[in-house]
């Protein structure tokens, strides 16, 4: 019997088990970014002296970073095309571009919070700050995750080609990446813009 059984071919796998459980990641993480961004919210107001939004942020800085991460949606879109159409060079240098884009925003970020420390308007100063790095970094690090993501992808790509579950890990990438683009906008909205007005 067991020698039957090893003699059938195998099911093909079921894409769209995968395809869904990762649409089930990403609402968990909208329920994520949801709470944080309504703590956010209520902690607003509660700043140290004059210290809000639009006396600690640099709206042109910020203006930077979103045009690298859009940019980088953009670039991530045609490693995507590029894939489909089996052009193994492409999606690498594609991917290496929306690589170096997501590194620059995150550079960037980074470079941000550590201004913020040295001039003492670190996470402990006040609850809005609180609520910003814990906003703003929790989307840092998921970035951060989507940057070793393409590097493993890079290297799968480079040593495997484009097979079918290399297509499908690539795609599921993308919609993570183009999600993350999606919540900056949120951020740089909310957090940056409204600051901005109500400052």
């Amino acid at each position: 019997m067991s020698e039957l059984h090893s003699a059938l071919p195998a099911a093909p796998h079921d894409d769209s088990k995968t395809v869904f459980g990762f649409w089930v990641y990403l609402m968990t993480d909208c329920v994520l970014f949801a709470s944080l961004f309504a703590t956010f919210s209520v902690l607003r107001g509660s700043t140290f002296g004059p210290h809000g939004g639009a006396e600690l942020f640099s709206l042109p800085f910020v203006l930077g970073e979103t045009l690298l991460l859009l940019t980088s949606s953009f670039t991530i879109g045609m490693a995507i095309l590029a894939a489909q159409r089996g052009l193994k060079s492409q999606v690498l240098a594609w991917l290496t571009v929306t690589f170096i884009l997501g590194a620059g925003f995150l550079g960037m970020e980074l470079t941000e919070f550590t201004n913020l420390v040295r001039e003492g308007n670190s996470w402990a100063r006040s609850g809005f700050l609180s609520g910003f790095f814990t906003l703003v970094g929790t989307h840092g690090l998921h970035i951060a995750s989507g940057l070793i993501w393409m590097v493993v992808m890079a290297v799968q790509i480079h040593l495997r080609g484009l097979g079918r579950s290399t297509l499908r890990r690539l795609t599921l990438l993308s919609l993570f990446w183009h999600f993350l683009d999606l919540i900056w906008i949120f951020i740089f909205t909310i957090v940056y813009l409204m600051g901005a007005v109500q400052g």
